[in-house]
């Protein structure tokens, strides 16, 4: 059930992602607002241990990496790799202290979304979170998903969105 919901969903994002300056700009845009946002979280403790300190921002990513290491075993294992450093990288911005975690965050996450906002100028349609929330959630595993079928990889998770995907587009074209 959790893998169909995945794929769902990652065929909503592609039918909202199609022009390639807009998975361009995705590119740059969404991992900076996913950073900014661990930036952020990384200041908020959780729980702490005799090893260390559960921030937000880890609690966070693990729950996420769970799903895509369920759902997509192989976007999973690249997506730990790249989100374990960012975490590293955000909580090493976090412990600097509360001002340039804030001024690191705004930045981030204001540059992204301006990126993200030229990417659908380009595309000639809105966002897909405007029509669906959750797709915030999709963005990071779908950008390591495009590279891995870039790759000649993941050729099923490919057609499973590409069968997907059609009842998304806009009715002119189907």
């Amino acid at each position: 059930m959790m893998r169909n919901w995945f794929y769902e969903q990652l065929a909503m994002y592609s039918a909202y992602h199609r022009d390639k300056r807009n998975q361009m700009t995705h590119h740059v845009g969404v991992p900076m607002i996913v950073f900014s946002v661990m930036v952020l979280f990384s200041l908020v403790t959780v729980a702490t241990f005799e090893v260390g300190v559960l921030t937000l921002a880890g609690l966070m990513i693990t729950i996420l990496l769970l799903m895509y290491l369920y759902s997509a075993p192989l976007v999973g294992a690249v997506a730990v790799v790249i989100y374990m450093a960012l975490l590293y990288a955000a909580e090493q911005i976090g412990a600097m202290g509360t001002s340039i975690a804030l001024i690191t965050f705004g930045v981030l996450f204001v540059g992204g979304w301006i990126i993200q906002f030229w990417g659908h100028a380009f595309e000639g349609r809105k966002p897909a979170l405007f029509d669906n929330l959750l797709q915030i959630f999709m963005a990071p595993s779908f950008l390591i998903a495009e590279i891995l079928f870039a790759l000649g990889l993941e050729k099923g998770l490919q057609a499973e969105i590409e069968q997907r995907m059609p009842r998304y587009l806009p009715a002119d074209e189907v």
